[in-house]
């Protein structure tokens, strides 16, 4: 196969993309991600740094283009003791990445007898999306966050990705996915370094619920069907998931308070 040889008038230039156009291939491409609207993609993961530790959030809803495929999905997992993974995207990659991702560090921590820092752990995810570069190229992008609790230090870090494997290390919180930009503006409005895990708490559910008020593909807490989002805290303890039933007292009380305040507006 020999490359193309284009007149002045018609060369494409350093564009990657108006070459693909030139031979082809550029509707071909479009074409097969717009196909892609069937496979089910999971939205939106939120992660703020409180006093003791990180707390991690994800709404449970995943979408297949227009159509709602699941209510309960679960975003939100543990990468080992002290760090956790949230993953948003196309959810079948995603998945296989996350399981991927816990046996590199399970099998890290048996061979050298201990775990893989945050930074290396960090690394490692990076390192696995370069390799799922080509599918995102596809429309199989998978978009996850990271964060962990470090024991030297005493304190949680947070590590945000895109989908060529550039990490960046965030301060005090990070939101991915498609309600991201409505979830980080609560967060960032509400937010303070010295908020504890109940506050934490509270702003995470608060940014999901307003995320979905503006975002079809986010799920909100249903208090109707019972179904909360995937909440978990990360400190000295470890890794540890919020109770379903401590959620939906907060929900409650917070969608009160929603009320009331729109009421006084009245």
């Amino acid at each position: 196969m020999t490359l193309p040889i284009f007149s002045p008038p018609e060369d494409p230039g350093p564009s990657f993309f108006n070459l693909l156009q030139k031979v082809g291939f550029h509707n071909k491409i479009s074409e097969k991600i717009e196909n892609n609207n069937s496979i089910t993609h999971g939205t939106t993961i939120v992660a703020i740094r409180y006093s003791d530790g990180v707390l991690m959030a994800g709404d449970r809803r995943a979408t297949s283009g227009h159509l709602i495929s699941h209510k309960t999905m679960e975003k939100v997992f543990p990468a080992d003791a002290f760090s956790g993974v949230g993953i948003s995207g196309a959810a079948g990659p995603a998945m296989e990445m996350v399981k991927l991702f816990q046996l590199q560090l399970e099998h890290y921590e048996k061979v050298e007898g201990s775990p893989l820092s945050l930074e290396g752990k960090a690394n490692q995810l990076s390192l696995m999306l370069k390799g799922n570069f080509p599918a995102a190229m596809q429309g199989l992008g998978v978009i996850p966050i990271f964060a962990g609790y470090e024991e030297k230090t005493e304190q949680g870090r947070l590590f945000q990705f895109d989908i060529t494997g550039g990490r960046y290390e965030e301060k005090d919180f990070v939101s991915t996915g498609s309600g991201s930009l409505h979830a980080s503006t609560v967060v960032k409005l509400r937010h303070s370094s010295s908020v504890g895990l109940s506050g934490a708490i509270d702003i995470a559910l608060e940014a999901l619920l307003e995320a979905s008020e503006e975002d079809s593909a986010t799920g909100g807490p249903d208090l109707l069907r019972g179904i909360f989002p995937v909440v978990a805290k990360i400190d000295s303890n470890g890794f540890e998931r919020i109770s379903d039933e401590e959620l939906e007292s907060r929900t409650e009380i917070m969608v009160q308070n929603i009320s009331e305040r729109g009421n006084s507006q009245t």
